[in-house]
């Protein structure tokens, strides 16, 4: 599929759906990771631009074997001004079978959620409707790698300083295969959020947890 056909598409949905959907084509290149989305539609969604970095299913994509990878529909997110998307990421692959672009969806429900949650309280007793946490998007590469270190922690449980050796290598293995250290120079802000030298957090990499 070529990119104006892809343009094509992203124009059609956000005429289709108006301006609370977002429609974003992220091109996949392992070394421009600063420079992802070539074309956007209502950026005003998430407040991003055509430039703008990746986000963390791009850094998914060129992380893992394209092979593994299928389509992520219909899915959480939010903005990090607290609106909350459904959002849909189509992979788009070459004839190699490898993934040269994302088609990104992202529509704002904020609204009908707070219509739902006013309909809740009237037809029912308890909560019923347990969410899980939804993905946050960034609008630049910098927050992203903020994102994902707030992540490793989260998963710790503890703050960096009081977290062991192990709790260490667990959250820089998460942050490894979350595709953290395809970020330019995220090894130096890793490094000295952990406490830990360059040389201690690559060799945390491949490290074995003990048992």
């Amino acid at each position: 599929m070529t990119f104006e056909m892809l343009k094509q598409i992203a124009v059609c949905l956000a005429k289709q759906f108006g301006p609370n959907c977002e429609v974003v084509i992220h091109q996949l290149d392992k070394e421009k990771h600063g420079s992802n989305i070539v074309h956007i539609e209502n950026g005003q969604v998430s407040q991003r631009k055509q430039g703008d970095g990746p986000s963390p299913v791009v850094l998914e994509a060129l992380k893992k074997d394209p092979a593994l990878l299928q389509d992520k529909l219909a899915y959480l997110t939010k903005t990090h001004d607290g609106r909350i998307l459904k959002s849909s990421s189509l992979y788009i692959r070459d004839e190699n079978g490898d993934i040269s672009a994302i088609l990104a969806i992202n529509y704002d429900i904020t609204n009908f959620l707070l219509f739902q949650g006013m309909l809740n309280s009237f037809v029912s007793t308890e909560d019923q409707y347990a969410k899980s946490e939804p993905t946050q998007i960034p609008t630049n590469v910098n927050e992203l790698l903020d994102d994902l270190i707030a992540q490793s922690i989260k998963i710790i449980g503890k703050p960096t300083a009081l977290m062991n050796k192990d709790d260490k290598i667990q959250a820089i293995q998460f942050l490894n295969n979350s595709g953290a250290f395809l970020v330019t120079k995220s090894g130096d802000k890793i490094s000295k959020e952990f406490g830990i030298s360059k040389y201690t957090m690559y060799s945390y990499i491949d490290a074995k947890k003990e048992e």
